[in-house]
């Protein structure tokens, strides 16, 4: 088929880009190595936010576009984009006063008019310790509360632009990967790909091709039929998930390093709390990046000076994740001043209608998206319908909170732990998912104690939301892969339901499991200690 347009990379950007594409009426096509969500943007602090400091680069048109972009989530999809609040602690040694942080926020507050959230307040030192019991007392001056948001499954937000897109016409290829770029002299043609799963070739042809691939984006033009100078200069952020510990409310903290400055966080999330971030050069294949003794070490330690009763050991850590920031190459600068504003290259010398996306942040993917279809139709001479997705909900947003769960309360068997789980995965799609359990009532069975996931989920992922396996539907879908024990428990339960209602074999089943297995193996071995050496 001719396509107007191919995206490659199933992340944030390349979804928000195949929906923008698709609902202005270009024939689109999103290609993705892997399953949707299953690098980059999954690796992320999963914070829809202003970006604060990035006031002290100056970037004061990234702090206004992204706090405008967290309002249009925070509208259209309020089932995944919730307000969160910050505390920021200010202690005798920090390199910030507290003076500094409040102008900061004076400024940020002023960015964001027009918002729903509420402005920030300065804290004294009683007030703080009144507001986390838990704080450091040594050496503290006060802090800083203040609003910004979070994406608790930013898989989701994934999942669901990729629906959006395929609703409007887009065709989503996962588990495809795009072998070369092919040009017709300096034009280019379209991509040659290859089925990850079958190994079938084929060759699809587009006016235009994008490619969204993250930190991938130099190895994916290393497959043009010409040569690429290099753009990215990625740098390597881990994170670390640990049981929710007392004093931890539901409040993140924003903290400064006490070792070396660095801004790190320490986030309520998913019933645990997750620690992050580091922030270094890294030129690894993105595929092997993972969590090091060293970081995890540090994060520890950094989060204990911050909440010392938490009792924050090696043994705390669940598991660890960790992913490159797709950014541009920037010489030798300190990685923290590294722009994350976005570029889009039109690599018109070389290769006419190939364009490349380098950095970006989760929080602007959609206005990234509406520039980047702009500039295609633009340079096709295209006339396309304008773009509509900052006024216009996701699949699951649109609806009331109460006018969900009173649809659910419609089906029988559902625990309340699962209503609760549904509207927060699915938001107006959960009553869809729910009605599966009508037809037959096992399917309204918890499948995770912890998440509250149910069975028809594993159905569902398959049938209406693009999963082909098993890691597909617990990691990326119905989200129990990310419960403490990484869809352990869930899996076990999966595996009948999958035999059942999708006819997977006995060898389907092994199969899948070990896939299971292999890809969550990576995030828990790394954060367990190293084995002693044999004697």
């Amino acid at each position: 088929m001719q396509f107007d347009l191919i995206v490659i990379g199933g992340g944030i950007n390349g979804a928000g880009i195949a929906r923008d594409a698709a609902l202005r009426g270009l024939r689109t096509c999103l290609v993705e190595r892997a399953d949707l969500c299953s690098s980059t943007t999954r690796w992320s602090s999963r914070l829809i936010h202003g970006g604060l400091r990035y006031l002290e680069f100056g970037e004061l048109g990234l702090v206004h576009e992204s706090l405008q972009e967290r309002g249009r989530l925070l509208r259209n999809a309020s089932h995944l984009v919730r307000p969160l609040q910050l505390f920021i602690p200010v202690y005798a040694h920090s390199r910030r006063g507290l003076t500094t942080i409040d102008f900061g926020l004076w400024v940020y507050d002023l960015l964001s008019i027009g918002g729903s959230l509420p402005g920030h307040r300065r804290l004294s030192r009683a007030a703080a310790l009144e507001e986390l019991p838990a704080l450091n007392p040594e050496g503290l001056d006060g802090g800083i509360l203040y609003h910004d948001a979070q994406v608790t499954f930013v898989e989701r937000l994934v999942v669901e632009n990729a629906l959006a897109a395929s609703a409007a016409g887009a065709s989503i290829r996962t588990w495809t990967t795009v072998e070369r770029i092919v040009l017709d002299g300096n034009q280019v043609q379209g991509v040659v790909v290859r089925d990850s799963r079958s190994a079938r070739r084929e060759t699809l042809t587009a006016r235009a091709v994008i490619n969204a691939a993250g930190p991938w984006v130099d190895r994916v033009l290393a497959g043009a039929d010409c040569a690429m100078p290099r753009f990215m200069g990625p740098t390597k952020g881990t994170h670390i998930v640990v049981p929710r510990f007392a004093g931890m409310r539901d409040v993140a903290c924003y903290a400064e390093a006490h070792s070396d400055g660095r801004p790190f966080f320490i986030i309520p999330w998913n019933g645990m709390v997750l620690i992050g971030t580091t922030d270094t050069r890294c030129d690894a294949d993105p595929a092997t990046v993972h969590a090091e003794e060293a970081e995890i070490a540090w994060l520890l330690a950094e989060a204990r000076q911050v909440f010392p009763g938490a009792g924050l050991g090696r043994e705390s850590v669940l598991y660890a994740y960790s992913g490159l920031r797709p950014l541009p190459r920037q010489g030798l600068r300190e990685t923290a001043s590294i722009t994350r504003r976005h570029q889009i290259r039109h690599h018109g010398r070389n290769a006419r209608g190939l364009y490349s996306v380098i950095g970006g942040k989760i929080t602007t993917y959609r206005h990234l998206a509406e520039e980047a279809v702009d500039l295609v139709a633009r340079r096709l001479g295209m006339g396309t319908a304008p773009c509509t997705t900052a006024e216009l909900a996701l699949p699951g947003g649109g609806a009331e909170r109460g006018e969900i769960l009173a649809a659910l309360a419609a089906v029988p068997g559902l625990s309340e732990a699962s209503k609760t789980h549904l509207h927060a995965v699915y938001g107006a799609r959960a009553p869809a998912v729910a009605r599966l359990a009508l037809d037959d009532p096992g399917l309204a069975v918890q499948i995770c104690s912890f998440s509250g996931a149910i069975a028809a989920e594993v159905v569902f992922a398959v049938r209406e939301e693009f999963a082909l396996g098993m890691a597909d539907i617990l990691l990326r879908r119905c989200m129990a892969g990310l419960s403490p024990d990484l869809g352990r428990s869930a899996l076990r339960q999966a595996l009948p339901i999958a035999a059942q209602y999708l006819g997977w074999d006995p060898a389907r089943l092994a199969a899948e499991a070990a896939a299971f297995e292999a890809e969550i193996r990576v995030l828990e071995s790394r954060a367990l200690p190293e084995p002693a050496p044999a004697r």
